[in-house]
């Protein structure tokens, strides 16, 4: 690839096949979180964040010649937002509340015009949604959580993703940015400022349902 143009969702996701890697596995190789890598092939006109522009072109320098013959072959081809089991890609989305407060997380790769988000996760073939919930929740803020239910379910308009939102109840722990490669920032956002963090329109209307029918105005973190 020439080193002078900028890596797209689309290029990333060449290389990860002519590797002929997972999306697990091409995580692996480059150091990175396996939804990034999704979010690649969700959004081929994303552009990823300079430090792994500069990981992906090293990556290309390091490849044998057949291997970089079949890269170039495959980074003009449009990607779908399937996984390498041909399954469609699903999130599972959890809506983490502790009286009058929702936890966030900030994403540094806004390329899909998307900052603060709610702790989520890759819902793998046989997975529950709602493990997947917990344990990202958990390896991303520290906070332990529980899920109490199915808020709904959708295919987001940004990501083209399958998302899952649960609504999950607060059981202990600190909120800290645990995963700073991805995220550069955590935080507990007042549930009746929850616009200031995210648009309320880009809000699935049934999270917000849920942010008002459960907040406890008289209770505070």
């Amino acid at each position: 690839m020439d080193p002078a143009r900028e890596w797209t969702g689309r290029d990333a996701t060449a290389l990860r096949k002519a590797l002929r890697l997972t999306t697990d596995a091409f995580a692996t190789r480059l150091g990175v979180a396996t939804r990034t890598v999704a979010n690649w092939s969700a959004n081929p006109e994303m552009v990823p964040r300079t430090g792994i522009q500069d990981m992906l072109d090293d990556l290309v320098e390091q490849l044998p010649q057949s291997t970089r013959s079949r890269f170039e072959g495959l980074a003009g081809e449009r990607n779908s937002d399937q996984n390498a089991h041909g399954q469609a890609l699903r999130v599972a989305i959890a809506v983490v509340v502790d009286r009058d407060k929702v936890l966030l997380v900030r994403r540094r790769d806004e390329g899909a015009g998307i900052s603060w988000q709610f702790p989520a996760g890759i819902i793998k073939p046989g997975m529950p949604g709602e493990d997947v919930a917990v344990r990202e929740t958990l390896g991303e803020t520290g906070v332990h959580c529980s899920v109490n239910n199915l808020i709904g379910s959708r295919l987001h308009p940004v990501t083209q993703v399958h998302c899952d939102y649960f609504g999950c109840d607060y059981l202990a722990g600190d909120a800290t940015n645990l995963d700073t490669v991805e995220n550069a920032g955590v935080t507990w956002a007042p549930r009746q400022d929850i616009a200031k963090f995210v648009a309320r329109d880009k809000i699935y209307p049934p999270v917000l349902r849920f942010l008002e029918e459960t907040r406890d105005p008289a209770s505070s973190r």
